[in-house]
């Protein structure tokens, strides 16, 4: 029997992998909004505009269920960073082997012991992770402008980090904008 790890993994259109999680979160009640949808498609787009020597359609089904766990409450700060790791359990339960999980758990560094080798697919999941959340708006603060919000991913959220596809991601926003650089 194939599990859901299986399924999701063997479809490689992404309207038909959003159609998946859309009915898993109706039956499982799994975190999915239009900010999952709009990483999605901002990872597909740096991957093909970059021609990215990775997994694309690993790494577009873990930005689909990476934050399968998060909570809408960002007040609580145990969820915040707790919830990829409950998530990469639960994604363990669907049957994803172990190093998807792992990707999946290392889109933030709230569990980064600073010992442990990242997977390159956890960079590029935390890229698009950072940037989406500053370039949407928010309950309590409109989305930072593009420019700012590549500011602040490099010398905010990744300050003190290496992240190997920052300036790959950075020169793949700028010709998507138009800027020369």
């Amino acid at each position: 029997m194939d599990t859901f790890a299986d399924y999701i993994l063997s479809e490689k259109d992404l309207i038909k992998k959003l159609e998946i999680v859309y009915y898993l979160q109706k039956r499982q009640n799994i975190f999915f909004d239009t900010s999952v949808i709009f990483k999605a498609k901002l990872a597909e787009m740096f991957i093909d505009s970059m021609n990215l020597n990775v997994d694309k359609n690993l790494v577009l089904t873990a930005v689909l269920l990476y934050a399968c766990k998060k909570t809408k409450d960002a007040t609580d700060i145990n969820k915040v960073r707790s919830y990829t790791v409950e998530g990469a359990k639960y994604l363990e339960s669907l049957g994803f082997s172990k190093r998807f999980c792992k990707i999946c758990m290392e889109a933030n560094r709230y569990n980064d012991d600073g010992n442990t080798v990242r997977e390159p697919e956890s960079d590029l999941l935390e890229l698009i992770d950072i940037f989406g959340g500053l370039v949407l708006d928010r309950p309590e603060r409109k989305g930072f402008p593009i420019d700012e919000a590549i500011v602040l991913a490099e010398h905010r959220n990744l300050k003190g980090y290496e992240n190997k596809y920052m300036e790959l991601f950075k020169e793949f926003i700028y010709k998507e904008e138009g800027v020369r650089v």
